[in-house]
């Protein structure tokens, strides 16, 4: 992973909310809501939260008691999240780094963490921060997508991309949020930290679009692709976004289409 594969900062937060998180996110917050709330947790620490898809879900499922710390290390993804919540006293907005936790030892019942342990640059690291704040019997509970051969809407993205800018492809979808797909070394690194109860369960959804320009918008200007492309000269980023729009157009047809999304859900406790 490259450092800027970490800055999500200017309309980014905004596109990503608006055509990324309908595209291939909400399927998967549904559900690890539904995971969480079921362990009955009543602290709550949400890692690398994005523009807030998991706790808008998560939030009405927990108890009126509860306690839910909501973070990410991008503060312009946090700000629009707040902006999006409906106001709710349990929720405390924080900025922190995964790698260091701003939080004591034993705090919280419950860590998760949708679609961001790839973007960690010392994943065990990560981890140890993970299970030194979750108290005795506490859970981590998160995810990361699968190969990107399994995703394809990213896939097609990436092979227009390659097609071109053949000297230089942006390999940004590959490299990152398609990067950390391996369970053996997931397990290991989760070993590494200290967590020996480990399920690792793969699910598959599909993602629907309206048509073959939405998800070709979402991925090119919603996510860090964007800066990929811009960095290739100006007026790129309309060009790129036709091509992978005609890309998938060619793979799955025009009007509403729909495709294969795959990912990891990963449980961890002590």
């Amino acid at each position: 992973m490259l450092e800027s594969d970490k800055a999500f900062a200017g309309s980014i937060p905004e596109s990503y909310d608006r055509h990324m998180v309908p595209l291939i996110f909400e399927p998967y917050a549904g559900d690890l809501a539904q995971r969480a709330a079921a362990l009955l947790p009543g602290a709550v620490l949400e890692v690398a939260a994005g523009t807030g898809v998991v706790t808008r879900s998560l939030a009405p499922k927990l108890a009126p008691d509860a306690r839910y710390v909501v973070t990410d290390l991008n503060q312009p993804m946090l700000d629009y999240a707040a902006s999006r919540q409906p106001a709710d006293s349990r929720i405390a907005w924080r900025q922190a780094d995964a790698l260091a936790l701003p939080f004591g030892d034993g705090t919280f019942d419950l860590v998760c963490c949708q679609f961001g342990a790839m973007f960690f640059p010392d994943r065990p690291a990560a981890y140890r921060e993970a299970r030194r704040v979750l108290k005795p019997g506490g859970c981590f509970l998160f995810s990361v997508w699968d190969r990107i051969e399994e995703n394809e809407f990213a896939d097609d993205v990436t092979h227009a991309l390659a097609r071109l800018f053949p000297q230089d492809p942006p390999r940004f979808l590959a490299r990152t949020p398609h990067g950390y797909h391996d369970k053996a070394l997931i397990e290991r690194d989760l070993g590494a930290a200290g967590f020996s109860r480990i399920a690792i369960e793969t699910r598959a959804e599909r993602s629907h679009a309206a048509s073959p320009r939405v998800p070709a918008v979402a991925y090119c200007h919603g996510t860090v692709l964007r800066t990929e492309i811009e960095a290739r000269g100006a007026g790129q980023l309309e060009a790129a976004t036709d091509h992978a729009a005609s890309a998938i157009a060619a793979r799955h047809g025009q009007g509403p289409i729909a495709a294969k999304i795959q990912a990891h859900i990963i449980t961890a406790a002590i």
